[in-house]
């Protein structure tokens, strides 16, 4: 599958047709809040684009979990809301997915108007890639454009079933994952240095398996450290590992050779919280009943050095337990080091999307991607459904 070669918003026509467009409105909520619009505001320029070219746009998106239950909880009405305040117009809201309102609003819906369908998990088969279900929102009109990269790793009624049934494109959004994490790992500009945080290596097996053979440096710190340096005979004490993956670590470690740099100091503590007492130790010298949470000034100093002169930088996950101040230098000092290489930088989902907005260099990095697990599949170089199932240029 070339991910590059898929069909686009500009390569459709859609000027008096209903295009049906799936977002990522998975926003979060505080008691019927919305905390933070930031995935409503990357939906935009793709909305903005169909509406300038004359389309009348169904929007819908999944919010939350609701497991195939109408729960009020997670009804999208609050994107409906802050939606049309950022276009200055009305957003029709539907009080259902595919049901009388839905069908009725969408037959009568003119060029120019737009129509947010409710929570499309709220139908049970929406999950399960029901092929009636995705028949019905492909009744609803005569294009489809998939913009929800955060959902692309899943195959369900709204991100691929409905491909099955109408000419189908993607938005804007997609498109952008696309050009830089495919561009990243198929033709990158060298030298390319993927960084991987986070805390279990079985979650990124597959991540580090398909970089070994693209990247120049991989450099591993977070709780996954522990797991390759434990494996080769280093003392770790209680910090974070995974016993059952030491001969796959020394597998990895053994296949990368000098590309792998790990950690070769640590931030220490015996308290597992936010204001425990905390020291410095070098490599292999954590006693038994301390835990690392954070890499040390010196590993920091070597990762930014590796990062100078990068040609393109991949990040995903951070350096220790980023939420808490004391532990949170490892990761800062990271993204300052992207920051400073100016390489073509690319942050994956998650909590380094988080570390990068917290610190404000969101307009300091090349691209932030909006799907935590989407992002990691792709990096897998696993085949993403909702990508697989657009049509090729």
């Amino acid at each position: 599958m070339n991910v590059l070669n898929k069909k686009s918003v500009e390569d459709i026509a859609v000027t008096g047709k209903k295009v049906l467009v799936r977002c990522d409105f998975n926003v979060p909520l505080d008691n019927g809040n919305i905390t933070s619009d930031q995935r409503i505001r990357a939906a935009l320029p793709t909305i903005n684009y169909l509406l300038e070219q004359g389309a009348a746009l169904i929007l819908c998106s999944h919010l939350g979990r609701p497991k195939g239950q109408v729960m009020p909880e997670f009804s999208l009405a609050p994107v409906a809301k802050r939606l049309g305040e950022l276009l200055s117009a009305p957003v029709v809201m539907a009080s259902d997915v595919i049901g009388e309102s839905a069908k009725c609003l969408a037959a009568s819906l003119k060029a120019g108007e737009v129509l947010l369908l409710e929570n499309v998990r709220f139908e049970a088969g929406e999950t399960k890639n029901c092929p009636e279900l995705s028949k019905q929102f492909a009744a609803l009109a005569d294009v489809f454009v998939n913009d929800a990269f955060g959902s692309a790793h899943r195959a369900h009624s709204s991100t691929t079933g409905v491909a099955n049934y109408l000419p189908a494109v993607c938005g804007y959004l997609m498109q952008k994952e696309l050009e830089y994490i495919g561009g990243a790992l198929g033709n990158p500009q060298r030298p390319l240095v993927a960084i991987l945080g986070g805390a279990k290596v079985s979650d990124k097996i597959g991540v580090i398996e398909n970089l070994l053979g693209k990247v120049d440096t991989l450099i591993v710190g977070g709780g996954m450290a522990y797991t390759f340096l434990a494996a080769k005979g280093n003392k770790v004490g209680m910090s974070l590992q995974e016993k059952d993956k030491y001969d796959l670590a020394l597998e990895l470690m053994a296949k990368a050779g000098d590309k792998l740099k790990l950690p070769v100091d640590h931030v220490v503590t015996q308290e597992f919280g936010p204001d425990g007492f905390n020291k410095v130790v070098a490599r292999n010298e954590i006693e038994e009943s301390w835990e690392s949470l954070d890499i040390g000034p010196a590993t920091r100093e070597r990762f930014a050095k590796e990062l100078q002169g990068a040609g393109t930088v991949i990040w995903n996950g951070p350096m220790g337990v980023a939420e808490w101040d004391a532990y949170a230098q490892g990761t800062i000092a990271v993204a300052n080091a992207i920051v400073e290489s100016g390489a073509l930088s690319i942050i994956g989902g998650g909590d380094s999307a988080a570390a990068i907005k917290k610190l404000g260099y969101s307009d300091k990095v090349s691209h932030v991607s909006t799907g935590g697990g989407a992002s990691l599949e792709f990096m897998e170089g696993k085949e993403l459904p909702g990508i697989a199932c657009l049509n090729d240029k």
